[in-house]
């Protein structure tokens, strides 16, 4: 790698075997972004879960580049999850809302205002599963599922839990069948999935917790398109896990693909 100086503010290099010339940015999901003198009031942004006009204002850009630079931010994030989990897994679905938020034309259903209500009650197509399983060591692993069926839950969760783990579940006929067709040891607890008198490990406490705090922070969004919802998915797991050290920094990092398990991976 020949150094050549700089532009755009950033070194600039040349690769000795082929030639091209590149910056620290190069492949990422910042490339070619401006003003990156207002990156940090974005991640501050991202910290705080602004709105979209919350962080345009913050950041002194118009409300269409604030939106371009939150899926930017957050789309190697989407990547950064863990490619095993450890021990006990607790392992559950949740259900978000559909949504085509930001889409104009050719709706299959009435627009809904400010994220609406789903016109059937209980489960139906209007509810997508989001399935969440972590381990105690706080390592979590999300997956938006197209239908909340073994095969889905194998394509989500296979590889990552193996036969090494075991899996709390609370009886879910997905999870709890690509446990038993993986030969994966699973216990299934009864609601609300507490633990029982003499396995005081074995719950679903801090999966289903984190539902609740996933759930309470999405509202403030008044619903999320059903595309982006990996996005959020990821945000959400990134303010749980940022510290107070230098935490814009920690988000720069992270929006660079320089995600804790991006690095392992690499």
């Amino acid at each position: 790698m020949c150094a050549l100086g700089e532009a755009s503010d950033l070194p600039r290099y040349r690769c000795c075997d082929c030639h091209r010339t590149l910056n620290a940015l190069t492949g990422t999901s910042l490339a070619h972004l401006r003003h990156k003198d207002r990156w940090a009031q974005q991640a501050q942004a991202l910290m705080s879960g602004e709105s979209l006009t919350q962080a345009a204002t913050r950041c002194g850009v118009a409300a269409t580049t604030a939106f371009r630079w939150r899926h930017r931010f957050l789309a190697a994030p989407t990547l950064d999850q863990p490619m095993r989990l450890r021990g006990i897994v607790e392992a559950d679905e949740t259900f978000i809302l559909e949504a085509f938020k930001g889409r104009r034309s050719a709706l299959p259903r009435a627009a809904r205002k400010r994220g609406g209500k789903p016109q059937k009650t209980g489960l139906s197509a209007e509810q997508i599963p989001v399935l969440i399983a972590r381990d105690r060591t706080g390592a979590t692993l999300d997956r938006v599922l197209p239908k909340l069926d073994r095969v889905s839950v194998t394509a989500g969760l296979g590889g990552a839990v193996t036969t090494a783990n075991r899996i709390c579940c609370d009886g879910g006929k997905a999870i709890a069948a690509f446990a038993r067709v993986g030969g994966i040891p699973y216990h299934v607890l009864p609601k609300p999935g507490g633990p029982q008198p003499g396995a005081p490990d074995l719950h679903i406490n801090n999966v289903n917790a984190y539902h609740s705090r996933l759930k309470q922070w999405l509202r403030r969004f008044n619903g999320v398109a059903t595309k982006n919802l990996p996005h959020y998915l990821s945000w959400r797991r990134i303010l749980e896990t940022v510290d107070d050290t230098d935490p814009h920094a920690q988000w720069l990092g992270r929006a660079m693909g320089l995600g804790v398990y991006q690095q392992l991976t690499r």
